[in-house]
């Protein structure tokens, strides 16, 4: 276990805030998730969400929609030229 901080609640607004000591190396802006447990309250980061959208689970399961065909006519891309 790390080191110990004593904080201090304020009112923040309509909510009661805990302000974290530089020295945990807290980032601003991070989003924070707390659980109470025992009486006594847990707070650790959000993971980072992943900007993409995964669709695969959702393919096929929109009526009428269908996958393109891939193969149908391959570019060579040896056969391209950059124009100046």
């Amino acid at each position: 276990m790390g080191e110990e901080y004593i904080a201090r609640t304020f009112k923040s607004g309509n909510s009661v805030a805990l302000r974290l000591p530089k020295a945990l190396g807290v980032k601003e802006g991070v989003e924070m998730k707390v659980r109470e447990n025992r009486g006594g309250f847990i707070v650790e980061p959000v993971p980072a969400k992943d900007d993409k959208i995964d669709l695969t689970g959702i393919f096929g399961s929109i009526p009428g929609i269908t996958r393109p065909p891939c193969d149908e006519n391959p570019r060579d891309w040896h056969a391209v030229s950059l124009r100046a």
